[in-house]
């Protein structure tokens, strides 16, 4: 267990032709030249695999052949416009200057996506691909961008104990993931990111990348294993239903070490206000990371759980994590979600847990303006019409199920996230999971949570003509729920108890 370097790599566009700006005071190329004010950087077309052999016996002559485009960017300033080579696609920042970049895009797949302005402070360093697309990465003193990841994730106005443990918890996350990709480049036992298992004879697992969301879809995840395998026939049928079991983790970035979304942690730079709170909890934790068994620890969080939290395995790769279980979310010893009449019941009500808040001067005070749209996290309600239903599952998972008869949860976690759902119609019948996953299937963009009750409503004629899903949560489950943390803050515990609270066993280290 080693400290990291001090500065790290954010992507923060990725995949665009053009990106646009301003840097707001002076920036340096490496070649020495001074830029300031709007920019725009542009690739143009894309290259061809790979340029046409040279006729040896053509005239010499310098550039490339025609029709191939060097790997560099175009500049175009105010005053100019001029081509950019690889070596000179760097801008590093005089005094304290900032840049901005313009539309970048927030809340990836998710119900609150949107495009944004965003201001960062630090370098900026622009790569292109062989498909011509740029991707702007920003190198930010690692600190300062924990001060940012804490300022966009929650508000900076929350209180300090939980900015602490936020801090603690985020470096953590940051320096195991750094940790695992450098214990992979050395030759140490590879892990892919994600898991997908189709049941089958052979029981194969493949890996497979996936957008997480707070270190793994609402959370960044840590190296994944093997996926559950299940049984299916060729196509699966009615008979014997086929099933398909996903979870997405962290992919490793190739060209930086960590996005500025949800996928990884929000990073949105000095956007948000970050206050002198969020410095304060930065300051007085720095160096300070949660470790067990040696290692530093792979700290998730979510929005809100609910009332309990998950356990890593019903989420992730099915390995247990010790400090990474279930957890009731509240002071008392709330129930064991894993049937469905606990699951019902739980749903239905509204027990005394840290996260069941209603109070919205509170929410204000700690939730950033956009995650404020969504006032339902505890409980929530979805419903759409069978025809609806069919369509999207059509959509969302390539699989014409028919006339839709029923979504049977199979398996539930303690907290009543669901684990295996069975949907079945009269073409076809599947078993899906884990709960992000289902979470896709079932709502243009994600469900809240897998924890729901499902309601088939019917018509006069007992056809199903609507189904309603009940349900609690915002995220995946897993650690830390930040709601319930702040909450836990508010009441006056300490950054060290809430830690421990969400993350038992693990203990506090400075390294």
């Amino acid at each position: 267990m080693t400290a990291r370097r001090v500065t790290i790599e954010v992507g923060v566009v990725v995949g665009r032709r053009e990106i646009g700006g301003c840097f707001a005071g002076s920036f340096r190329t490496p070649a020495g030249e001074i830029l300031t004010g709007p920019f725009v950087l542009s690739s143009g077309p894309p290259s061809p695999p790979a340029p046409p052999p040279r006729d040896p016996f053509a005239p010499p002559g310098g550039g490339l052949p025609a029709g191939i485009e060097p790997p560099g960017v175009w500049l175009q300033t105010r005053s100019h416009r001029r081509f950019l080579p690889p070596s000179e696609c760097r801008f590093s920042p005089l005094d304290r200057a900032v840049f901005s970049l313009d539309a970048v895009v927030i809340g990836v797949n998710f119900h609150w996506e949107r495009r944004e302005r965003q201001t960062f402070q630090g370098g900026l360093t622009v790569r292109r691909d062989n498909d011509g697309l740029l991707t702007a990465i920003n190198e930010i003193d690692m600190e300062d961008y924990l001060a940012s990841v804490i300022s966009s994730e929650m508000a900076a106005t929350a209180p300090v104990e939980f900015l602490k443990a936020h801090a603690v918890m985020s470096r953590s996350w940051l320096l195991a993931m750094l940790e695992r990709k450098d214990r992979e480049s050395g030759g140490g036992s590879a892990h892919s990111p994600g898991g997908v298992a189709r049941g089958g004879g052979d029981g194969r697992r493949n890996g497979m990348d996936g957008d997480g969301h707070r270190n793994g879809m609402d959370g960044g995840a840590p190296a994944a294993g093997e996926g559950e395998a299940g049984r299916e026939t060729d196509e699966g049928g009615l008979d014997s239903p086929e099933e398909i079991v996903k979870w997405y983790g962290r992919e490793d970035h190739a060209d930086f070490d960590v996005c500025a979304d949800d996928h990884c942690q929000r990073y949105q730079g000095v956007t948000k206000i970050v206050s002198p709170q969020v410095r304060e909890a930065v300051d007085a934790t720095r160096g300070m990371v949660l470790v067990y068994g040696g290692r530093i620890c792979d700290a998730r969080y979510h929005k809100a759980c609910g009332g309990r939290t998950e356990d890593f395995a019903n989420v992730w790769e099915g390995r247990s994590v010790p400090y990474l279980t279930s957890v009731a979310d509240g002071p008392g010893d709330f129930p064991s979600l894993t049937t469905e009449a606990a699951a019902a019941d739980w749903i239905a009500s509204s027990p005394e847990a840290y996260c069941n808040i209603a109070d919205t001067a509170f929410l204000r005070r700690i939730l950033p303006a956009f995650d404020q749209e969504t006032p339902d996290f505890f409980r929530w309600e979805v419903s759409h019409e069978r025809e609806e239903m069919e369509a999207l599952l059509k959509e969302k998972s390539g699989i014409d199920f028919g006339e839709l008869l029923h979504l049977k949860p199979l398996r539930r976690g303690p907290s009543g996230r669901i684990v295996r759902l069975e949907i079945s119609g009269t073409r076809r019948r599947v078993i899906v999971g884990k709960e992000l996953e289902i979470r896709r299937w079932l709502s243009p963009s994600h469900l809240y949570s897998s924890a729901f009750v499902v309601d088939a409503e019917k018509d006069a004629g007992g056809g199903i003509r609507r189904f309603v899903l009940r349900g609690a949560g915002w995220g995946h489950g897993v650690g830390l729920c930040q709601i319930g943390a702040a909450a836990m803050a508010i009441r006056g515990f300490s950054m060290e108890a809430i830690l421990g609270h969400y993350f038992p066993g693990a203990a506090l280290r400075k390294i």
